[in-house]
């Protein structure tokens, strides 16, 4: 009875975001306002009920129930809990009944706490979030169900994808679907705000929490899933260009540009008309992001491949909800009132900079991603997009945005002149020519981009800790600390990706037991292999002695594994890391003539790349807690003011 359960919730979920739509549509007209009290419990209930469904689908893969065909086809009973608990989103129908889930729940959130919008914008925003759950849930109901019995039930299951049998990868996809749905929030917000014609200072106010989340949630899934493409795939990269990485990269750069433009709303009344088109761009990243990811046209380690029809019905939704939002944003850009003034050369104007070169970012990790596809569906020729042509075209314009990231804080807002600019900026450009002069003579013929991202990072770093030149630190608020944290966090990232592209240093070797070699400043002796054997898999794990200079001896033990259901080969990277950087090893094939593929790289300073995406992702949580004390301490002071209410006859639907 639990897939029925679950399956009842989902269907009762999705009648009462039939009903919040029309409901919420219908009551922001003259004349109806009488159905407004009914939205807000109406979208709290849905979210209760739809994550009892998902919490239906979490224990049929926990008791393993062979007689719903999604265990079946993902699970298995001798998985460990955590991989049983994963494979529940580690699939297209567990994973959208998530996504549908944080959905609802996040809509529910917004009806809860959500109290300084006007009240004719704020149950716009709710019918936004109908609209979208509801195409969501036709899409489970009607074309993925995740609760469908299968009969004859199997003796057992036919196992999660081996390479998904990860911590990194339980911890990933949901971190990813919550900063896809905060996305939608901010897109709700923004169709709310255009219906009413409410786009103003109070909409970014209500919107600024829910992207902030979502952008930390968006960097917290990306640095966590590179780091396991890095010590899970075995191939030594941290970073690839694959389709479905990018998938996540575009709705992050959407979201960085959108938390900035809606900061400036929020604070400063400028960029009205940006921030609602960014919120829209924000949310089509992630429609993108999930069409192709679940469309079947792409091959990814990462991507669930599921049949092309699937895939049609993501595009149609995609087509309705952006296509109407940009009809919506084109009928009603005029109502968009221009806010405050300001000169270009001030934090505003900087601001507006960064968000146009992360847009040219963006449209280059786009094109990059799509154009292939879309030569393959007109000629039927297989094309190949892949690093090269990224780092070349998008490495240029993101080291001036980040070279130009490192003045904005230096700036103040409104106005400000070009000579006290470059006053300020004296101590960073120093910083920026003493690195670039040690670089120079310290490791000559190193790439042009390493080179310059090495000689940016220190005056990025420095030119973060600006805002707290002179302040006291014990009575800086969060607000200004999260945003210096993230800022030297995207430097220390820069200087660990500069150098590892700069420095790297591998040896591809067929070793005969006891054969020695080094890699980098490391020396390592083959001592041979021995039979493993782990829960659900067994292993061949190589025996590596390594020693650094004169240092003790260490063993490294890289494994091939081969996991049983379903038969699956994978590497498994022995890593030794220390300050400096990482010894990677790798095992490959035996060649018949008693010798062992070995794969090692010395990655110096590699660590840099995941330590600085996790100081950008606290960061944006010490400013979201920042935020969130700021409006407790806002409200206390104006509980006595009424919410602003509905007025009957003002304009709303045309």
């Amino acid at each position: 009875m639990i897939a029925e359960a679950g399956l009842a919730a989902l269907w009762l979920a999705a009648s009462l975001s039939l009903l919040q739509m029309f409901l919420g549509w219908a009551s922001v007209r003259p004349g109806q306002e009488a159905m407004l009290r009914f939205v807000r419990p109406l979208a709290v209930a849905q979210g209760a009920l739809a994550a009892f469904s998902f919490v239906m689908l979490l224990c049929l893969f926990l008791r393993t129930d062979l007689s719903v065909q999604l265990v079946v086809a993902n699970s298995h009973s001798a998985k460990p809990w955590i991989y049983k608990l994963a494979g529940a989103w580690g699939n297209h129908e567990g994973s959208m009944l998530l996504w549908v889930t944080v959905l609802a729940v996040a809509g529910a959130g917004v009806a809860l706490f959500e109290r300084k919008l006007r009240q004719d914008t704020h149950v716009a925003t709710l019918a936004a979030q109908a609209t979208i759950s509801l195409g969501f849930y036709g899409f489970l109901l009607f074309a993925s169900n995740p609760f469908t019995r299968i009969f004859p039930i199997p003796m057992d299951g036919n196992g999660l994808n081996p390479l998904l049998q990860d911590p990194g990868l339980a911890f990933h996809p949901p971190t990813l679907y919550f900063g896809y749905v905060g996305v939608s929030v901010a897109f709700s917000f923004a169709v709310g705000a255009l219906v009413t014609r409410d786009v103003g200072p109070a909409f970014a106010r209500a919107m600024r929490p829910w992207v902030l989340a979502a952008w930390i949630f968006l960097t917290l899934g990306i640095v966590a899933g590179s780091y396991w493409a890095y010590y899970e795939l075995g191939w030594g990269g941290w970073w690839f260009w694959d389709p479905v990485e990018n998938a996540s990269l575009m709705p992050w750069l959407a979201a960085t540009a959108l938390l900035h433009s809606v900061t400036v709303l929020a604070t400063r009344d400028g960029l009205r008309a940006w921030t609602v088109m960014l919120a829209v761009i924000a949310f089509s990243m992630s429609m993108i992001g999930t069409f192709l990811v679940r469309s079947g046209i792409l091959t990814s380690v990462h991507a669930f491949a599921v049949d092309p029809q699937r895939g049609a019905f993501i595009l149609m939704l995609l087509c309705v909800y952006i296509g109407g939002a940009l009809a919506l944003f084109g009928a009603r850009v005029g109502t968009v009132k221009e806010g405050a003034a300001f000169d270009p050369v001030s934090r505003e104007g900087m601001l507006v900079v960064n968000n146009l070169l992360l847009s040219i970012i963006l449209g280059i990790v786009m094109v990059g991603t799509l154009y292939p596809l879309g030569v393959e569906a007109v000629t039927g020729e297989k094309l190949s997009v892949g690093p090269p042509y990224f780092n070349k075209a998008a490495g240029p314009v993101a080291l001036v945005l980040v070279a130009l990231m490192g003045a904005g804080p230096l700036l103040r807002w409104r106005r400000d002149s070009a000579k006290a600019l470059a006053q300020r900026m004296a101590v960073p450009i120093l910083a920026a020519a003493v690195s670039l002069l040690l670089v120079v003579l310290l490791a000559p013929g190193i790439g042009l981009l390493p080179l310059l991202g090495l000689a940016l990072a220190p005056a990025v770093a420095v030119a973060s800790l600006a805002p707290l030149w002179g302040r006291n630190l014990r009575r800086t608020p969060l607000i200004t600390w999260g945003m210096v944290i993230a800022h030297l966090g995207i430097a220390v990232s820069m200087a660990g990706m500069a150098a590892e592209s700069a420095f790297t240093k591998e040896t591809l070797i067929a070793a005969r037991v006891g054969q020695q070699t080094s890699v980098g400043p490391w020396t390592i002796r083959f001592e041979g292999v021995e039979p493993v054997a782990g829960p659900n898999w067994t292993a061949i794990a190589a025996r590596l002695v390594v020693r650094r200079g004169d240092g003790r001896e260490l063993l490294l033990r890289p494994q091939a594994r081969m996991f049983s259901s379903p038969p699956t080969p994978t590497s498994e990277a022995a890593i030794l890391t220390r300050l400096d950087g990482q010894l990677y090893t790798v095992i490959g094939e035996p060649d018949g003539q008693g010798r062992w593929q070995l794969r090692l790289w010395w990655k110096p300073a590699v660590t840099l790349i995941w330590y600085g995406g996790g100081l950008v992702a606290f960061g944006g949580f010490l400013s979201l807690i920042g935020r969130l004390r700021r409006a407790r301490r806002t409200k206390r002071q104006d509980e006595a003011e009424p919410t602003p209410a509905f007025e009957p006859g003002r304009e709303a639907l045309a």
